[in-house]
């Protein structure tokens, strides 16, 4: 899948004039402030600090990607194309390079997270999202979004699976959370997934490709969607 990603991303590059750019792509992690700002609630992972937002900037555009391991990187374009995507750094610093590039090109327009109570606001348009377009689906919801996870619970039959091990075999909202082996078994028994995009740098995103609808959500995979013709929901991305 990533050397598909790395082909299509290699041709947007090459189709815009861009392979011979010698702009440094900077990747830094945020703090939780600066990632989401200061909402009401503070169960989301970047508050937690279970997860930290890496942030590439290209050519004065941003980009962001969810990620459990971060650091600084400072690369040419080209040495984003060619990275060795072996692990969720690495795989952070590709995808968030790739979403600054791809709002520097004006083809994705939600590469940088919500803030303050966005997420909340965010949740309600997507269970009315949900229920224009799937009326009652049975869900099976992929990481967690404490927000989302809590305005879905109260409306949809609902399932979730999550990777923190804090999270797993507790209720949430009235829905008690599964772990990752649980993933499958969800995927099964629902009528739509909604997935993090968070997928496509922790290297779970192979499973999710199945026959039923699914929905990707956040800013994390906005550019792969883009490029891979995804179904993609942010709402409130900046």
């Amino acid at each position: 899948m990533y050397d598909v990603i790395k082909k299509e991303f290699a041709l947007t590059i090459s189709q815009n004039g861009l392979e011979t750019e010698e702009v440094a792509i900077r990747a830094v992690p945020l703090s939780p402030e600066e990632a989401i700002g200061n909402p009401e609630e503070r169960d989301y992972p970047l508050v937690t600090g279970r997860e930290r937002l890496m942030q590439a900037e290209f050519k004065g555009s941003l980009g962001q990607a969810f990620t459990d391991m971060y650091g600084d990187f400072t690369g040419k374009l080209s040495d984003i194309v060619a990275m060795d995507l072996k692990n969720n750094f690495r795989r952070a610093i590709f995808i968030s390079s790739l979403n600054a590039v791809m709002r520097y090109l004006r083809l994705v327009d939600k590469t940088v997270h919500c803030r303050d109570n966005e997420p909340r606001e965010c949740s309600h348009a997507l269970v009315k999202y949900l229920e224009r377009n799937y009326d009652h689906p049975r869900i099976a919801f992929t990481g967690f979004q404490p927000r989302m996870v809590e305005a879905l619970s109260g409306k949809f039959e609902l399932r979730v699976a999550d990777m923190d091990h804090d999270n797993i075999g507790r209720e949430k909202f009235g829905v008690v959370i599964d772990g990752p082996e649980k993933a499958e078994e969800n995927l099964r028994w629902c009528d739509i997934a909604l997935v993090t995009g968070t997928t496509i740098v922790n290297d779970t995103f192979r499973q999710f490709e199945v026959s039923r609808p699914v929905i990707f959500y956040g800013i994390t995979i906005s550019g792969v969607a883009q490029l891979l013709g995804l179904n993609h929901f942010c709402h409130c991305g900046h």
